[in-house]
């Protein structure tokens, strides 16, 4: 509900400028990415993950009820910026409490990626609705006090469902590797491949709403209308992931996935009518769900002794491409429109595939060297 949100309200609820935007997500991103990478250590140490969720918790709560109370620009870049920032650790300390209680209840830990990555493309298609319905009908500050009664049932269910004693086993050397500082420039290729195509969706993710809107001419209604088309394929695609794995393992899947991405946004970018708007937000929801399952399943695979590190690496990334596709997609539109940004997608997804095959290279080199 927030994180799509928070833009809309600096710009239309603050009437600031819209460069004001890029001040709040900046500083967000900063932080959230620091606290990942400490909340990370701590797992991997085997430290429980129940008391770092409830840190997650404390911020979001108080970002709302500040909010709440006092709707400000100075509270968006202080208590706003602190809390969300701290809460949204909560999605990396979750998938990496995911991969705890799989080993612990031997549960196939694709699986469990799976099941997650779906109920967070679920939270994503009800989310981001439910807040401009709210921001329509009872006003922008009813967003963050409806935000505020679910992070009191997110506090309930933290409390009395969430296992408290659940925790990494840390693997043994795990510290004299840590203090060693050795390399894994697996992990590194799978951070940069993800990273490239994170930012191709997230330029398209951008830039859609606007396309389909100011150069193709379709009604206000269709951008929200092909996000909730995408976002119900997608589901439907993360499941599919674990067959998938373990028929094909994990590097054929996702070149296949790549390259479904470049035709995708090469489809988006060539939409003219409302029917095609629909299949090509299929297709995009059909790719980004194989990517979403696969992406993290393929990074986790070089996490070696340091699950929660790979895992908070996984989530930093997507954050990262995130906050750089806004300032692209603006210098490129200004440009050239928004088709152009589109274009420029999918030579990013393209890079991607190249990245990707790099990366098999390697291992491959690895391989017959080590033999």
């Amino acid at each position: 509900m927030i994180a799509p949100f928070m833009g809309f309200f600096i710009v239309d609820g603050l009437k600031q400028a819209p460069w004001t935007i890029s001040i709040y997500a900046g500083a967000l991103s900063c932080l959230a990415i620091a606290i990942n990478r400490q909340f990370a250590q701590r797992i991997d140490r085997g430290k429980s993950a129940f008391p770092l969720i409830g840190v997650a918790l404390g911020g979001y709560l108080l970002a709302n009820l500040t909010l709440s109370i006092v709707p400000a620009l100075w509270t968006v870049l202080t208590f706003g910026v602190v809390g969300f920032g701290i809460s949204t650790s909560a999605v990396s300390t979750m998938f990496n409490l995911g991969s705890g209680l799989a080993e612990q209840h031997q549960i196939e830990r694709s699986r469990l990626n799976a099941f997650m990555r779906a109920t967070t493309s679920t939270a994503w298609m009800v989310g981001p609705a439910v807040s401009f319905v709210i921001a329509d009908q009872i006003g922008k500050v009813g967003v963050f006090r409806c935000g505020l009664l679910l992070g009191l049932v997110w506090l309930v269910l933290w409390w009395w469902v969430k296992p408290q004693n659940a925790k990494a086993k840390p693997k043994e050397g795990a510290l004299e590797k840590r203090e060693g500082g050795r390399v894994n420039p697996g992990l590194w290729l799978a951070a940069t491949f993800v990273f490239c195509l994170s930012s191709a969706h997230s330029l398209t993710f951008s830039t859609l709403p606007l396309f389909y809107v100011q150069e193709v001419g379709l009604p206000g209604y269709a951008p929200g209308l092909a996000f909730t088309v995408k976002t119900f394929v997608e589901v439907f695609a993360i499941f599919s992931t674990p067959l998938l794995m373990a028929r094909f393992g994990l590097r054929k899947p996702l070149l296949a996935t790549t390259l479904l991405a470049v035709i995708a946004i090469q489809f988006l970018a060539s939409v003219q009518t409302f029917p095609q708007m629909l299949a090509g937000a299929a297709m995009e929801g059909l790719y980004y769900g194989l990517y979403a399952s696969l992406g993290i399943s393929f990074v986790q695979s070089y996490a070696e002794d340091r699950p929660a590190r790979a895992t908070a690496i996984y989530w930093n990334t997507l954050m990262i491409s995130g906050v750089l596709a806004g300032p692209a997609v603006g210098i490129i539109a200004q440009a050239y429109g928004f088709r152009t940004v589109l274009h420029v997608a999918s030579a990013v997804a393209v890079f991607a595939a190249a990245v990707l095959l790099l990366g098999a290279r390697q291992s491959r080199m690895l391989a017959s060297s080590q033999s």
